[in-house]
C-alpha cells in the first residue's frame, strides 16, 4: 500500500499576501481558492512538479499561530539556478550553504548536500535541497 503526503496546512496571518507570495514569486500552481462563506476559505497551492499541496485557509484548517511551521523543504535538480529563479522574483534568499558530505560519488558536489533557505512573509521557513538524481 502506498501512503502519499498530499497536502501541509502552512499558517498565515494574510491569506491574499501568502497567495500572492506563494502563487507569483515561488512560482508555486493555484489549485484553487474556495469560499465557503464569510469565515470559509481555502486556497490550495502546488509546487511545480510536486504531488503535495500547501494550503493556507481560514476557518476550515487548523489553527496554528502564523509563521510557526519551521522545516518545509522543497527538491530542486539545480540549486543555482533555483536560488536565480526567486532572486529575480525578489524574494529574500540565503547564500547555497554545503550541509554534510555526501557518502557516496555524486554527478555534481551539490548533490544531497546543498541547501538554501528563505521565509514566506509570515516566516514559515523553507529549505532547498539539490537531488539531480536519484538511485
Amino acid at each position: 500500500m502506498n501512503w502519499t503526503l498530499e497536502v501541509v496546512v502552512v499558517p498565515v496571518s494574510d491569506l491574499d499576501r501568502a497567495k500572492a507570495f506563494y502563487a507569483d514569486q515561488l512560482g508555486f500552481a493555484l489549485d484553487h481558492d474556495t469560499v465557503l462563506g464569510d469565515d470559509v476559505r481555502i486556497v490550495q497551492l502546488t509546487p511545480p512538479g510536486s504531488g503535495c499541496s500547501i494550503v493556507i485557509g481560514k476557518g476550515a484548517v487548523p489553527e496554528m499561530p502564523s509563521g510557526s511551521l519551521k522545516g518545509l523543504q522543497l527538491v530542486v535538480p539545480d540549486l543555482a539556478t533555483a536560488r536565480t529563479e526567486l532572486l529575480e522574483r525578489g524574494v529574500e534568499v540565503s547564500e547555497i550553504q554545503i550541509l554534510g558530505k555526501n557518502p557516496l560519488p555524486v554527478p555534481d558536489p551539490l548533490d544531497n548536500v546543498g541547501f538554501f533557505f528563505f521565509a514566506d512573509p509570515d516566516g514559515n521557513a523553507w529549505a532547498v535541497q539539490q537531488i539531480s538524481s536519484r538511485a
